[in-house]
């Protein structure tokens, strides 16, 4: 028996046209799983999807705004109709920003709070209702941080709405349990993407190499292995409420 074996399912990857996102839906097409790459920018999204079908895979791609309830039914709505269920879900999209904390105006902190964890509420609500239904399981999966516990400097705003992805996970392996629907999380640490380069600055990329026993980045395909762990019912299938780190010993480092 193949483990890791998914053919036969449809993965959604919410923000699947950013870099993490993009990684992780080539991960799950490698394995034989249907994706569906949800995001804003359709000519990454578009990218993403033919690295998938040239490497033999089955994608599509549907453009939506995360952040609005009418888009990901719509989204459901489209994944229906081109393969008649959904069996995974990765909610990966991501935002930040680096204003000190006596400067956040409020539409700042509510854009950043509606992309990082109201998008992450939304799609469990509308495709876990779906793989309710459907009766047979699933896993959905959260991207969170490693700014998340403890908050890390300069990322204020998004240290707490990644905080609530935990939280979140944490609540739905309860809520959902009883479907056999798993909810994890995978905690990456830090991986080069458009979303935290205005922030490495040399100083605080020296600063994290410090706090990183394998003094490095992480390369975005070193988040298949754990997303394909956790999307695969055969290899996860007793694993829910989980937070898991790819973080290169982040996490472990004192000092």
């Amino acid at each position: 028996m193949n483990l890791f074996d998914l053919k036969g399912t449809t993965s959604v990857v919410i923000g699947g046209n950013g870099v993490l996102g993009g990684a992780m839906s080539e991960g799950l097409a490698s394995q034989g799983s249907r994706v569906a790459i949800v995001g804003r920018n359709l000519d990454k999204a578009n990218e993403v999807k033919q690295r998938i079908e040239l490497a033999g895979g089955e994608a599509m791609v549907i453009q939506a705004d995360v952040t609005v309830e009418d888009d990901l039914k719509n989204v459901l709505d489209q994944v229906l109709s081109w393969t008649g269920s959904v069996d995974i879900v990765v909610n990966s999209s991501g935002i930040n920003s680096s204003t000190p904390f006596m400067e956040i105006k409020m539409d700042e902190w509510d854009n950043i709070m509606d992309v990082n964890l109201k998008s992450v509420v939304l799609s469990s609500q509308i495709f876990g209702q779906q793989m309710i239904e459907q009766g047979k399981g699933g896993s959905i999966i959260n991207i969170s941080s490693v700014s998340s516990d403890p908050p890390l400097s300069k990322v204020f705003t998004y240290s707490a709405s990644k905080a609530g992805v935990n939280s979140v996970t944490k609540f739905l392996a309860r809520e959902f349990a009883p479907h056999q629907i798993r909810v994890n999380a995978i905690i990456p640490g830090f991986f080069p993407a458009e979303q935290n380069r205005k922030i490495l600055s040399p100083e605080r990329t020296e600063s994290i190499m410090t706090h990183t026993p394998m003094n490095r980045f992480g390369n975005p395909d070193e988040l298949q292995g754990t997303v394909i762990y956790l999307a695969s019912v055969k290899a996860s299938s007793f694993i829910t409420g989980a937070l898991i780190r790819v973080d290169g010993g982040f996490g472990a480092m004192t000092i």
